[in-house]
């Protein structure tokens, strides 16, 4: 393999990876490595989260299994190359594929708001899909709400979280990035059963997150042609009790005019998160398209940013 096919396969390989996303979403009758991913959790917890240690053996287990993940996949794609460098490729895209998660939330999202505009019960049951918090008494502004929250912290932890650990790492490293999400998504709660255990693999979490998250609310505003909320984002990107998710929504708040935040239910218990953004207009099916719109650029324009850094 020459040096310039070295530097074209790792881009052609997220260029097809990504348009595979777009085109199709995560692919509901296929094999998904995730759901390995959480079956290998799931039995590691049920193993080791008794007794004594537990921050301990949480910590053992995520890093063992982010580890286990990454040289994994970097034994795969070698063997791949070393077969045929289309066979290469083709892994690199499908792994890539994967890993993005752009286009399915966008159809739940979408999903949440035809749901609300028929029915309040309806839009409860369509977003309680996407949002893990109690959805049954929340109001239909609530309900926007919590959907279009959902969408601002996908973009970063679906989207340009994995773009970025791809241009740091390669493939590897992204799939690394998705076990460690994977991990925070299963047991990094504040409930007395995670509270120790999941403790190391959240903070892996919010570590692999920081630069993403921040990128993204950036990437969202250069989207929208509004770097004048750069100082709006400055103040209610800190204004969550997660150290990277007000960014985004952040950002996603200052460009729709609204705000976001505010008291949530978790496994029965209510959360007072801070508000972010400073007003409380209602949310239309119009706000909903607009941020599909900046998602879907700003996804476009840090695939570019990370063919460009992995070609320097």
């Amino acid at each position: 393999m020459d040096i310039n096919s070295s530097l074209l396969i790792p881009n052609l390989s997220l260029v097809f990876g990504w348009l595979l996303d777009r085109l199709l979403g995560d692919p509901e009758r296929l094999p998904h490595p995730v759901v390995l991913f959480g079956k290998m959790i799931a039995r590691g917890e049920r193993l080791l989260n008794r007794g004594k240690w537990r921050v301990f053996k949480g910590a053992l287990l995520a890093i063992s299994l982010i580890s286990v993940v990454v040289l994994a996949t970097w034994a795969l794609v070698i063997v791949a190359d070393t077969i045929n460098i289309y066979i290469g490729m083709a892994v690199r895209a499908i792994l890539v594929f994967y890993c993005l998660a752009g286009t399915t939330l966008i159809r739940e999202v979408r999903q949440v708001f035809y749901a609300i505009d028929r029915s309040l019960d309806e839009g409860r049951r369509q977003v309680s899909r996407i949002v893990g918090r109690d959805t049954s008494e929340l109001t239909d502004e609530e309900v926007r709400k919590a959907a279009l929250e959902t969408l601002a912290e996908n973009l970063s932890d679906g989207v340009i979280a994995p773009l970025f650990w791809f241009a740091i790492g390669g493939v590897p490293a992204m799939m690394g990035y998705k076990m460690v999400n994977t991990l925070d998504s299963m047991i990094a709660y504040h409930s007395p059963r995670y509270l120790k255990f999941g403790k190391v693999a959240a903070r892996i979490d919010d570590i692999a997150n920081y630069i993403p998250a921040r990128l993204t609310a950036l990437l969202m505003l250069i989207a929208a042609w509004r770097l004048d909320l750069i100082k709006f984002v400055m103040k209610y990107g800190p204004c969550h009790a997660s150290p990277n998710s007000g960014w985004p929504e952040a950002a996603l708040a200052g460009i729709l005019g609204c705000r976001f935040g505010g008291p949530h239910k978790y496994f029965g218990e209510t959360f007072d998160k801070p508000y972010i953004g400073d007003h409380d207009k209602p949310l239309t099916r119009e706000d909903m398209e607009k941020a599909v719109r900046i998602n879907r650029t700003a996804e476009t324009i840090g695939v570019i940013i990370v063919m460009i850094v992995t070609n320097l």
